[in-house]
């Protein structure tokens, strides 16, 4: 059987955890950032997981990580 390829744009967001979870990058970081509240922009740099929702599809993505 050949080899699956990985999705491209799913390996550049994320990344898995030994545990199995998927680590994501944080949205609305990039941009704007005045009128958002000091809180939220230190929540922000906090590493975030995917929702156990969206977990199969992500690892359905990226079937060697």
């Amino acid at each position: 059987m050949p080899k699956l390829k990985s999705h491209s744009g799913a390996k550049k967001r994320f990344k898995m955890t030994k545990n199995g979870k998927v680590k994501r990058g944080s949205a609305f970081t990039s941009h704007i950032l005045n009128k958002k509240s000091r809180k939220v922009k230190r929540d922000n740099r906090k590493p975030q997981y995917a929702d156990k929702t969206n977990e199969k599809a992500i690892k359905e993505m990226l079937p060697y990580s």
